[in-house]
């Protein structure tokens, strides 16, 4: 069954009633650590083809985390974190701090 929104704050899966994703991220933090991975990416001269192909997920995938419109999961960023030759440290390594 497709979720249903009704009036885009509550989705309905199986009769049970849940938040919209929007409700459940911080998306300025998602944004500062798309620009905090670009800034990674290209510092070491690499494309968004070659993490992509090395951390085994669509180009498209590297490119929504980089834009802030994807939160990815722990695996991703450690499969990414390998495909830039760092530690995990390192990539998540970025400032959240708000203005």
């Amino acid at each position: 069954m497709q979720p249903k929104s009704i009036n885009a704050q509550v989705y309905f899966i199986n009769n049970a009633q849940i938040a919209p994703m929007n409700n459940l991220r911080n998306t300025d933090q998602l944004i500062k650590f798309g620009n905090h991975l670009r800034a990674l990416r290209t510092s070491k001269k690499m494309t968004l083809e070659r993490v992509a192909f090395g951390a085994d997920v669509e180009i498209s995938q590297i490119y929504r985390i980089e834009k802030g419109k994807i939160n990815p999961t722990l695996t991703t960023l450690i499969a990414i974190s390998k495909a830039l030759e760092m530690n995990i440290g390192e990539v998540v390594n970025a400032d959240f701090s708000t203005p």
